[in-house]
């Protein structure tokens, strides 16, 4: 019985850890993976090794003298598992779901500004196909195998890829649009987008009025309607300000992305290219909000 207390005791000791470990690192990631690896080992160690003295301990009281009642107790008492064990293997094959699932199908993201808006306002909870640029490994970000690649005008999530620009950042997980691939030429000029020396067309939409603390701070803006190759999206111009201008080359294994919100966005234009070891996913729908605008929720982010 105190061996049991004492290895349950160290078991949840060492679990909160690991978690611990990972929430102070503020990486999601990490704590799962902690917490899948933590959960894992508890289990796997008793299913090994304790198990066995369990059932040891509980053949030689059935053999012990006493009624059977009583011998029947002592034995139900030996193969009872300590807490942390019983925890274990309760919470192991859910947190391992949840671990497949965010890092390898789709992950929950979001959105903190309004560098996105019209398309995605702050307070959107959107998910990202995480297979859509190729399966990685979690944590690392090491890719094991390769299935797509961006495309322009995806709406893609991606590891902030410029720490000397902003060292705050490191790490942190961004969304944008991509606008350039390997190799393109890309100009911004007086609000119009070039692509390889073309002026992407735009039509007027009209006004923006949105909602909330940043909407209403964004009301008066111009909506527009951009037409990339393949993807006619909307975009906000602010009249009374303006976004960095000039022209980039977009390096190999490497993306240029811009915010919708044009005047509005620290994006490529200010921190440079996202490299392709820095992919998260590819945003695809709106699941949620909070500010509870109902009709938003299962909108399809194009």
């Amino acid at each position: 019985m105190v061996r049991d207390v004492f290895i349950s005791a160290l078991s949840i000791i060492l679990l909160a850890l690991v978690v611990g470990a990972g929430w102070y690192t503020g990486d999601f990631a990490l704590a799962l993976v902690l917490a899948t690896f933590g959960t894992g080992l508890i289990w796997a160690i008793d299913r090994a090794f304790l198990l066995r003295r369990r059932v040891r301990r509980a053949q030689e009281l059935e053999r012990a003298e006493g009624g059977d009642v009583e011998r029947q107790q002592w034995v139900q008492e030996a193969l009872h598992e300590p807490i942390a064990v019983e925890y274990a293997r309760s919470f192991f094959p859910v947190i391992l779901i949840v671990l497949v699932f965010r890092s390898f199908i789709a992950e929950p993201f979001k959105i903190p500004s309004g560098s996105m808006m019209p398309t995605l306002l702050v307070g959107d909870f959107i998910l990202v196909n995480k297979f859509a640029y190729g399966l990685r490994l979690p944590v690392v970000g090491t890719k094991i195998l390769g299935v797509g690649e961006p495309q322009r005008g995806d709406v893609f999530v991606f590891r902030f890829p410029n720490p000397d620009h902003d060292p705050k950042k490191q790490g942190e997980d961004y969304i944008k649009r991509v606008i350039g691939l390997p190799g393109d030429q890309i100009g911004y000029h007086n609000k119009t987008l070039y692509v390889n020396g073309k002026e992407i067309p735009q039509s007027y939409v009209g006004p923006y009025v949105g909602s909330g603390e940043e909407g209403r701070r964004m009301s008066g803006g111009e909506v527009h309607d951009e037409m990339l190759p393949g993807v006619e999206h909307h975009i906000m111009k602010l009249p009374f300000r303006g976004g960095k201008e000039g022209d980039w080359t977009v390096p190999a294994g490497q993306y240029f992305a811009m915010g919708d919100n044009r005047d509005n966005s620290e994006d490529s234009r200010y921190w440079g290219y996202v490299p392709e070891e820095n992919l998260v996913g590819k945003a695809f729908v709106i699941w949620m909000n909070s500010g509870l605008e109902l009709k938003r929720i299962g909108t399809l982010i194009k």
